[in-house]
């Protein structure tokens, strides 16, 4: 992509031009949607340069190839992407709908502290909330330091929390004190999928 006195300009440009094959109202909200989270982050972010903040947002043809895919447009065929492999990838994994990482990282936990004798209950909860780790890791609505912040939040930290709490003996006896660590895991693993739903990438 060639460099310009307007960088964003170029960038949404080229996504336009990769993307031709969506329909019009689609591409426009697609790339409302860009300019939109270039403006939040540079507004949140402002140490950021303009560059970083686009490496972030990933190739225009990735982008273009993911909302293809989303469409039901064949992306690999409509953008010339290998069908083996390559940019390929990342349009598979956007077909997963951002909610699914969000929901499997929240809902396990919320069920283990319900039914925390429940030995079926706790394995289940801990294999979803690797897969919603997973999931998220390897989606496309989300920039790599975002990915990052979001699997510690809602499935290191909790974890790790919870072992020192158990293991420890540190823990205040009473059903009071399991009560109050449990809400406040709950509101951090609320507080984090919200605002993940907040930056996902169109």
């Amino acid at each position: 992509m060639k460099t310009s006195a307007d960088p964003v300009r170029d960038y949404l440009s080229a996504v336009g031009r990769e993307a031709s094959a969506l329909p019009a109202d689609r591409r426009r909200e697609l790339l409302a949607d860009l300019a939109e989270h270039i403006e939040v982050t540079r507004a949140e972010r402002p140490h950021v340069t303009i560059g970083e903040v686009l490496a972030e947002l990933g190739d225009p043809r990735t982008i273009a190839a993911t909302a293809l895919a989303e469409a039901g447009g064949g992306a690999a065929e409509a953008v010339g992407t290998p069908a083996g492999g390559g940019a390929d990838a990342p349009a598979r994994s956007g077909r997963v709908h951002p909610v699914v990482p969000l929901l499997m990282l929240t809902l396990p936990f919320l069920l283990a502290s319900v039914f925390p004798h429940v030995p079926a209950v706790g394995f289940c909860s801990t294999l979803f909330r690797v897969i919603g780790a997973v999931l998220l890791c390897t989606s496309v609505h989300w920039s790599t330091g975002r990915k990052t912040a979001g699997v510690l939040l809602t499935a290191v930290l909790p974890t790790v929390a919870i072992s020192i709490w158990t293991w420890s003996g540190a823990a205040p006896a009473g059903d009071t004190a399991a009560t109050l660590a449990n809400v406040a895991a709950l509101a951090l693993l609320a507080g984090t999928t919200a605002w993940l739903w907040r930056v996902r990438r169109a």
